[in-house]
């Protein structure tokens, strides 16, 4: 088959609208083959699955509907199959899991054998879209673009919330995409700066908007604390991913394959190659040389950051609303009278403006192809449907039971409140429960995004504030273009990808920390250039050219 008519049967699928449940005319048969509009176009097994599921419905299987799992678990709240999280599937939903927990610091490296031993089970937790990139080509991993046409409360949303465009950029060659993402209402801003604004205030120190503003406060705290005043959290991986935008640059978690498209030109460009990423280098770097950014940031364990935050060793630092949370426990139980608050910074404007990046697609999960064969997959789909893009299921993922767990109320302002003696996030804390370790909700497994009720309902009013503060201040950076390739150029661009980025990571580091002085930039890209990166970002940009034109033969 042409890529021609493979695009156009993914995008034909994926586009489509729902069964019946949606007015279309699609159907599944008594036979189990789905049709619309009268043609048949997928077998499909239906043992336990729903008559007429729509959008609003409470999903319950009519048969018991067995679910095997590969679970990323996390030491904040260890796996227990004994959750009420579970309890309440089996008696309320008819739905067993069978999970393989696996902890977070061999995850990635147990996936990736797991999958490639044939041994997958289901589907797997905690898939940022592109950990697929490995899979596709062995056919180990589910086509869900071919499927979502039954899962009515995706399609609902997908719409409402106008999320077609970023989804087509999860497509393949094939016109298919490989991960069913997260996905978010509105864009969630996780990571940013935080700062101890009693100390701030104690010296007069208005909050920063910008990075040159922030440079300018660190620079009074040193002198007045005698102190590196600014550490990091995640060794600035985090820091780098939000700072990118704004110096019209990536790094970090945000790095990606280091391609960052240029409008201007229509092509792809190396990012360390461009002058935002040696602004941004620049920028940190003479944080470090200034005795404003501790070198050990970029090296240490979170527990380290911790404890500099808490006993007044630095003021700011990357972070998110859970590690502030932490960090001012920390604070108060210190058991002096010096009370103090860590806040959170608005993203800063850089040399490229209040630029901010970030999706409404996240980490999703990623389905084992042979669930095709299940005779009850049509109940799958629906219950992963319901679970992970309705309004309720996403409820009762994220907050449990009402009267049990949680209750509504208008005291606090995302509406949302555990029960007394449970805590969750900054509610309740020293609670002797917890909401995720003793519950199992609020676990990011199955409540990994939302709308924006319920993302919003575990923050508190200051983190409302930011979040939409930001949302309506800062200007949104969309992601690239995608630029799918063929199995062998994908094969070579692994090839040459990899000793690119491990050369920006040597230089990055030993530039920021001081170890090599910026005058070594030239040796930097004259490195990079004789691994070949023009050959490697060619690669890229045929790909992405030829994806163009298949696109314009569809339309």
């Amino acid at each position: 088959m042409s890529k021609k008519k493979l695009l156009m049967m993914g995008l034909t699928l994926s586009g489509g609208l729902l069964m019946a449940a949606c007015n279309n005319g699609g159907t599944v048969n008594e036979e189990g083959q789905a049709s619309e509009n009268g043609e048949e176009t997928i077998d499909i097994g239906t043992v336990g699955a729903m008559d007429d599921f729509n959008v609003g419905d409470t999903f319950v299987a009519t048969e018991p509907l067995d679910i095997s799992i590969l679970y990323r678990d996390l030491s904040a709240y260890p796996y227990d199959p004994d959750w009420r999280f579970f309890e309440v599937l089996e008696d309320e939903h008819n739905v067993f899991y069978d999970a393989v927990a696996v902890p977070l610091s061999d995850f990635e490296e147990r996936r990736s054998v797991t999958i490639a031993a044939g041994d997958m089970p289901d589907y797997v937790t905690d898939s940022w879209p592109g950990v697929e990139n490995e899979f596709v080509a062995s056919g180990a991993i589910l086509p869900i673009s071919d499927y979502v046409e039954y899962m009515p409360h995706f399609q609902d949303r997908v719409e409402k919330w106008g999320l077609q465009e970023e989804l087509d950029n999860l497509r393949y060659l094939d016109g298919k995409y490989y991960v069913l993402p997260g996905i978010h209402e509105n864009v969630h801003f996780d990571f940013s700066l935080k700062y101890n604004k009693t100390v701030f205030d104690e010296y007069g120190i208005e909050e920063p908007t910008s990075w040159d503003e922030l440079r300018s406060a660190l620079e009074i705290l040193r002198d007045e604390t005698g102190t590196m005043p600014m550490t990091l959290w995640w060794q600035g991986n985090a820091t780098f991913l939000f700072a990118g935008p704004s110096f019209d640059t990536v790094g970090g978690w945000g790095f990606g394959d280091g391609a960052m498209y240029d409008e201007e030109t229509n092509q792809f460009v190396y990012a360390p190659m461009q002058d935002g990423y040696r602004d941004m280098i620049e920028y940190f770097a003479g944080l470090v040389e200034d005795g404003l950014l501790t070198p050990e940031a970029f090296t240490q364990d979170g527990e380290r950051t911790r404890n500099q935050l808490v006993n007044n060793e630095a003021f700011v630092s990357s972070g998110q609303a859970l590690t502030m949370a932490d960090v001012n426990e920390g604070l108060a139980d210190r058991g002096d009278d010096n009370e103090q608050e860590f806040v959170r910074m608005p993203m800063l404007d850089g040399p490229a403006g209040p630029k901010v990046g970030g999706s409404r697609l996240v980490s999703g999960v990623m389905f084992n192809n042979n669930v095709a064969e299940r005779d009850d997959l049509l109940a799958l789909l629906q219950y992963v449907d319901w679970l992970y893009y309705s309004d309720e299921g996403n409820e009762f993922a994220q907050w449990g039971i009402e009267g049990e767990t949680y209750e509504k109320t208008d005291e606090v302002a995302g509406g949302y409140r555990p029960l007394d003696g449970i805590s969750y996030e900054t509610f309740n804390p020293g609670a002797p429960e917890s909401l995720q370790e003793d519950y199992g909700f609020g676990n990011v497994a199955f409540a990994f995004a939302s709308n924006s009720e319920i993302t919003l309902s575990k923050m508190n009013d200051s983190e409302i504030a930011f979040q939409q503060s930001m949302i309506e201040s800062r200007e949104l950076v969309t992601p690239d273009p995608p630029y799918p390739m063929s199995q062998a150029d994908q094969e070579q661009a692994a090839l040459l990808s990899t000793p690119l980025k491990d050369t920006v990571d040597q230089y990055t580091m030993r530039f920021i920390t001081g170890q090599y002085s910026l005058d070594r930039w030239d040796e930097f890209m004259s490195d990079l250039e004789n691994q070949n990166v023009d050959g490697y970002m060619e690669l890229i940009n045929n790909a992405y050219e030829a994806f163009q034109e298949t696109l314009e033969e569809v339309e």
